[in-house]
């Protein structure tokens, strides 16, 4: 006896298995997924038998017509994804009530007019009591552990980009009081503040843009190897990490600028001194 979970909700037992390859015209057809066919070893045009009862009582007739690659989710992550899709008739005539023919769970409405979604899902309840109107777009609530994650991301960001610039301010105070006595030789051969200024503007603008790109050369060399770790880990086409311009525009427009900005904090202090004291040992 082998468990399925057909989209999800529904348990369905293999009772039985038959080795044929070529079935009958009068089978219907199925498509499992490709986890379902790797773990159970079951082959293209393969006979099988599924039942909804956990016993395996009253079983139907199945062809394995394919296979189809899972769509996806992260909300199923590291989920094992057995699934079997079935043409519509063939699965109601699995899981409807004999009893209850007539009833139905849900109904779709397209609106000619979507600019009225809203109304329309304020004012119908109210017009059938007991009737529960909802939208087929994400709704917040679904959303909700997504936008729980941006946020804690988000947070972690400002975290590093706080902790990176102060440890860079560090590194080019130290960087700066080097080069003091250098400063104070350009200081005594006549070179202006305002020309050593630009200098070291001009010297943090290009390494602050050679660490930017040489960041997002690293992230896009590092991306696939991740992406095909993690799909291995999880059994799953779900990409975890892209590396798309847009990310790489906004690593550059705020790198750059905390760069420049370090550089500028860490000189203004030497530029300010006197030419003497910058070259006194």
């Amino acid at each position: 006896m082998r468990s399925w979970i057909l989209a999800g909700t529904l348990t369905l037992t293999v009772a039985a298995a038959s080795s044929a390859v070529v079935s009958p015209a009068d089978v219907p057809a199925i498509l499992v997924s490709r986890q379902l066919r790797e773990s159970q070893g079951l082959a293209i045009g393969e006979i099988v038998s599924l039942s909804t009862d956990s016993t395996g009582a009253h079983p139907r007739r199945f062809r394995v017509a394919g296979d189809y690659e899972p769509m996806a989710n992260p909300m199923w992550l590291g989920a094992t994804r057995h699934e079997v899709r079935m043409h519509l008739p063939d699965l109601l005539a699995m899981t409807a009530d004999p009893a209850d023919q007539d009833s139905v769970d849900a109904i779709n409405v397209a609106l000619a007019a979507p600019a009225d979604a809203a109304s329309f899902i304020r004012d119908t309840p109210a017009r059938i009591p007991g009737l529960v109107v909802r939208s087929t777009s994400a709704s917040d609530d679904r959303a909700a552990p997504f936008v729980v994650l941006e946020r804690f991301h988000f947070a972690i960001a400002i975290v590093t980009v706080i902790a990176s610039s102060i440890f860079l301010l560090a590194l080019m105070l130290m960087l700066v009081e080097e080069r003091r006595e250098t400063v104070g030789i350009l200081r005594l051969i006549g070179f202006r503040r305002r020309r050593i200024l630009l200098h070291v503007l001009a010297e943090g603008v290009v390494v602050a843009a050679a660490g930017a790109a040489f960041g997002i050369l690293l992230s896009v060399a590092f991306q696939g190897g991740i992406n095909r770790f993690f799909q291995w880990r999880y059994d799953t086409i779900l990409v975890f990490v892209r590396i798309t311009p847009r990310i790489a525009l906004r690593s550059i427009a705020l790198s750059v600028p905390l760069g420049v900005l370090a550089t500028l904090a860490s000189s203004w202090t030497l530029l300010r001194r006197e030419m003497f004291l910058l070259t006194r040992r």
